[in-house]
C-alpha cells in the first residue's frame, strides 16, 4: 500500500515548506523575519502561513531525525552525558528546563516541569535512559535533586559533579536563549515544550561543530545534513 504524503492537502511546494520550517527553527528570527527572507526570493507567503507550516511538520521532522538518532546513541552507552536546567518565564510564572546533553554536545532530551525536585530529576532521568539507554557517566551539578534521583535508580557511581565540568551543558543552552529572545519568550507552557523538543533536533542535525573539522570536511558534513532535511517527509 502507497504511503500518502504528508503534504498533500498544501498548495504550497514540499521544498518551500522545508525551506520555512528550517529557517524558522534553525535560526533566530521571527515569523515576520522569515516571512521578508521568503519574499526577498520570490516566494509570496504569509507569517501566519510559516507558524502553521512549523506547527504542523516541526514535530514530524523532529521525530524522522530522532528515529534515525536513536538507534545510533543506544549502540555507545559508554558515552558520558552533561544534565543541566534552566529557568524559563512564562507569563511571570516560573518554569525548569532540563536537558541532556551528550559529550559531543547534541541534545538527547529536553523537558519542562514546574518544580526541580526529586520527582522531576527522576522523571527526567528515566525518560532519557528509556529512549538512549544507560550512560558510561553522568554530569550533574551540585543540585541535590539529581543525587536523590540517582540513588533511586542505582546509579549514584556513575555521577560527576565539579565547577568546571558542565560547561559542555552550560554552552549547549545559548542556542535556545537565542531563539528564545527572537521568540519575545514564550506564553503557554505546551507550546515551550513542543518547541525544544523540535529545535533540539534540528539543531542536532545541523550542528557540524565547525571548529574541530577542517573546510572540506565541513562542507561534507553540512551538505549531507541539507539533503537529509530535504527528505524528511518525502516517503
Amino acid at each position: 500500500m502507497t504511503k500518502r504524503s504528508s503534504f498533500r492537502y498544501f498548495r504550497t511546494s514540499p521544498e518551500i515548506i522545508r525551506l520555512a520550517v528550517m529557517m524558522y527553527i534553525r535560526f533566530p528570527l521571527s515569523l515576520r523575519n522569515v516571512e521578508d527572507l521568503l519574499h526577498e526570493r520570490g516566494i509570496d507567503v504569509s507569517h501566519e502561513s510559516v507558524r502553521f507550516w512549523w506547527q504542523r511538520f516541526g514535530p514530524k521532522f523532529a521525530s524522522e531525525i530522532r528515529k534515525k538518532r536513536v538507534q545510533y546513541m543506544r549502540s555507545h552507552s559508554s558515552w558520558k552525558w552533561h544534565l543541566d536546567e534552566l529557568f524559563v518565564k512564562i507569563n511571570g510564572q516560573r518554569y525548569y528546563l532540563w536537558r541532556a546533553v551528550d559529550h559531543e554536545g547534541e541534545v538527547l532530551e529536553s523537558y519542562v516541569t514546574k518544580t526541580r525536585d526529586k520527582k522531576a530529576a527522576l522523571k527526567f532521568i528515566t525518560k532519557s535512559m528509556r529512549r538512549y539507554g544507560q550512560p558510561k557517566k553522568i554530569v550533574t551539578d551540585k543540585l541535590r535533586s539529581y543525587s536523590a534521583a540517582m540513588k533511586e535508580i542505582g546509579n549514584a557511581d556513575r555521577q560527576e559533579t565539579g565547577r568546571w565540568l558542565n560547561n559542555r551543558a552550560e554552552n549547549s543552552h545559548l542556542p535556545f536563549r537565542r531563539r528564545e529572545r527572537a521568540m519575545q519568550r514564550f506564553r503557554r507552557l505546551r507550546s515551550l515544550q513542543k518547541f525544544v523538543s523540535v529545535h533540539a533536533s534540528v539543531y542536532n542535525l545541523f550542528n557540524s561543530e565547525r571548529s574541530l573539522y577542517s573546510r572540506p570536511n565541513f562542507k561534507l558534513n553540512r551538505a549531507a545534513a541539507l539533503a537529509e532535511w530535504r527528505q524528511l517527509c518525502a516517503d
